[in-house]
């Protein structure tokens, strides 16, 4: 393929307000759109705003939209569009923008805070916790994770509703929790923290309704609604509604 002029609309602006203004930038073969952005802050745009470090889709930096869609820019290959397309960017549309591609993405660094971390067996020490390799590979899905958080943006709760943010962790955090809820080693049940009541009451796991447009978005392939969210809901659902673990919780207390 030889190079060609590419129509780019690019947001540009504050947290005042701003749109979208017109370039036309070279491509090259092989290139991402992220080359493309350099390349307007090379020739056009010398202030245009953006974040990005690896260029190698492993540090989640350069999260944007791309004709709408939650994407890398760095992983975003110009061969999937058309020649004669016009490419739209803009920034992450769930989260406040401080200037330009750059939004503030705080809101997922509070709601990881809140979730409480993995608490280890009583008596074990590091180099003793001994698993299957069938529960290792369960929760080492859900570690592949680079926090990007394309799946905090696309999330019809967080995205449209601003209200809902406070109650909602969303797909991301919510994965962390179901991760370690079937950890075979986290003790957090011997503590009195009971990961899918909080999941539940704390995190907003009833808000979500598995449209799965996480995983669509998810740059590491990560089957977030099949393989967290999904079995979160029913482990939670089953320790609220289950009448035998009802019966049992109320033996215990009764015997307190």
């Amino acid at each position: 393929m030889s190079a060609y002029e590419a129509h780019f609309r690019v947001w540009r602006g504050d947290q005042d307000g701003g749109g979208l203004k017109d370039f036309h930038v070279e491509v090259n073969e092989g290139e991402v759109v992220l080359d493309i952005v350099h390349r307007l802050q090379a020739t056009q745009a010398p202030d245009l705003a953006v974040r990005w470090n690896c260029k190698a889709g492993k540090c989640g930096s350069c999260s944007a939209e791309v004709n709408g869609r939650p994407r890398l820019l760095c992983m975003t290959r110009m061969s999937v569009f058309d020649q004669d397309e016009t490419i739209t960017i803009t920034p992450l549309r769930a989260f406040p923008v401080v200037r330009d591609l750059v939004t503030d993405v705080s809101f997922n660094y509070t709601k990881a805070r809140e979730v409480p971390s993995f608490v280890p067996p009583e008596g074990l020490g590091p180099g003793e916790y001994r698993m299957w390799q069938e529960d290792v590979g369960r929760s080492q899905e859900f570690r592949k994770c680079i926090e990007c958080f394309l799946c905090q943006d696309t999330c019809h709760v967080v995205r449209d509703f601003e209200e809902n943010k406070e109650a909602f962790a969303g797909p991301r955090f919510l994965m962390r929790v179901a991760e370690l809820d079937m950890h075979p080693l986290d003790a957090a049940g011997d503590t009195g923290l009971d990961r899918k009541r909080t999941a539940q009451e704390e995190h907003g796991l009833g808000y979500c309704n598995i449209t799965k447009c996480c995983t669509e978005v998810c740059p590491e392939q990560i089957k977030i609604t099949d393989n967290a969210l999904i079995p979160l809901k029913e482990r939670a659902v089953d320790r609220k509604y289950d009448p035998l673990v009802w019966l049992g919780n109320k033996i215990r207390r009764r015997g307190q």
